[in-house]
């Protein structure tokens, strides 16, 4: 059974989804992918404990407060390369970023092979069903320059700006 619950952010509302006290989802209102690969009903419920805690990373981190990413447990639900790539997001701090290739690196070193396919690191990036919680908009272009984000590239630079990195002016 999956439950939802609606948090409302700077960046706008963003739906929570939750299953067996772990969260499953965070979707700003309009992403691209939204519920991802859920295709159950969703009940609403405001006082599941794992969506309570989520809230609360929200606030911390809207905060500036800096939260950890072990406060919330997490099920994803995704392929096991997506799930792979996601687990390489955890890895990148607070206020800092990192590029698609060197997620690839990253990943391909794991795998035991010379490279991963860089736009397959692309797709499972934007296609993170735990968004902000899961960084993803901490991954940049090699050039330094943003690239795309499913919740839009408004959304990506306030939460840049947020974490107090300085990003390169767009063309």
């Amino acid at each position: 059974m999956f439950y939802k619950s609606y948090y409302n952010s700077p960046l706008g509302k963003i739906l929570l989804v939750s299953k067996s006290n772990k969260l499953v989802g965070l979707w700003l209102e309009g992403q691209k992918h939204y519920l991802g690969k859920i295709k159950d009903d969703l009940i609403l419920n405001d006082e599941e404990p794992i969506l309570i805690r989520t809230k609360l990373w929200l606030d911390d981190y809207f905060g500036e407060k800096k939260p950890d990413i072990n406060r919330i447990e997490l099920d994803l639900i995704g392929t096991d390369f997506q799930i792979l790539v996601w687990k390489e997001l955890f890895n990148i701090p607070y206020g800092k970023v990192t590029t698609y290739k060197e997620i690839a690196n990253n990943i391909a070193k794991k795998m035991n092979k010379k490279n991963a396919p860089l736009r397959a690191v692309g797709s499972a990036v934007g296609k993170n069903p735990i968004s902000i919680i899961i960084p993803c908009h901490r991954v940049i272009g090699s050039d330094g320059r943003l690239t795309g984000y499913a919740g839009g590239l408004d959304k990506k630079i306030k939460l840049l700006e947020l974490e107090g990195i300085k990003i390169k002016e767009q063309d």
